[in-house]
């Protein structure tokens, strides 16, 4: 399977580390995931997005990409193909105007499925679908859960996001799910500001805070929410892995159907699949 990571921050900031530098960021473990890689970073509110078939370790463009990228909001993925040819419209994250997209999962049959998934997508938007993977059809269709609250060129609420994942998510096991073949839809979804990612069956750990920031006596955005959990629910970093990346950082495993994400005011969401309740003290 896939592996995932999500970052937003109240400043640009790099994430070198958490693509390249430590042992079990996205570059060394593509080893182990070799069929693409992706990453979606933003500059003043557009995505730009580098995609590459090739194995991200041995790709000069990815660590020269992960040397130089600083954003508040960035989205990553190295693949291991389990739908689709391993090429470069394959790769994630996927994007549409303001929106990315990355999923680590799997439809089992999707190809037999792959019909009724499409009849499910807005018909304007069906036509943008380039590859050949679950995954984009997954995008596609969460976007047409995300126009039902308007444009999509317009801001939405965290809360509107995480009810589209969610109902996107149902959609998929209504439709594909067997007795023994269950989707598995773990994702994450950003439009720059806001930033959604739900547990679907694959691993999925969150971070806001860190045991102690190393840029503690530079940083003029320090804050004791950097450091221990926010008692306001307000962040300065929100970061999202499928798995957790060795450093500072605190991180919290999420459950399966578990939806967590910030706001464009990095006001933290989270949704059991239940209640849903914005978090007063995280880890």
């Amino acid at each position: 399977m896939c592996r995932l990571f999500g970052f937003r921050s109240v400043i640009p900031s790099q994430v070198h580390r958490s693509l390249l530098k430590a042992d079990n960021a996205l570059g060394p473990i593509s080893s182990n995931h070799p069929d693409g890689w992706g990453v979606a970073y933003y500059v003043d509110g557009s995505p730009h997005v580098t995609r590459s078939a090739q194995t991200a370790l041995g790709d000069q463009l990815f660590h020269r990409l992960s040397g130089v990228v600083s954003s508040e909001t960035v989205l990553a993925h190295v693949r291991k193909a389990t739908q689709g040819d391993v090429n470069v419209l394959n790769c994630h994250p996927f994007q549409y105007g303001r929106y990315t997209f990355a999923h680590n999962g799997d439809i089992p049959n999707f190809a037999s499925r792959r019909a009724r998934l499409l009849d499910e997508i807005v018909p304007r938007l069906r036509g943008f679908i380039l590859g050949d993977t679950d995954s984009e059809a997954i995008f596609y269709l969460l976007l047409s859960q995300l126009s039902a609250y308007g444009p999509l060129t317009a801001r939405l609420s965290v809360e509107e996001v995480a009810a589209a994942v969610r109902k996107t998510e149902r959609i998929v096991r209504e439709l594909c799910d067997e007795p023994g073949a269950r989707s598995l839809l773990t994702m994450i979804v950003t439009d720059g500001t806001a930033m959604v990612a739900v547990q679907g069956g694959k691993e999925l750990f969150f971070s806001t805070y860190k045991q102690r920031c190393g840029d503690r006596e530079i940083c003029p955005h320090l804050s004791a929410a950097c450091e221990a959990p926010s008692p306001s629910g307000h962040v300065n970093h929100f970061l999202v892995s499928s798995e957790p990346i060795e450093g500072e950082n605190v991180w919290s495993p999420l459950s399966e159907g578990e939806i967590v994400g910030v706001d464009f005011r990095m006001r933290l969401h989270r949704d059991d699949g239940g209640a849903t309740r914005r978090l007063s003290v995280v880890g």
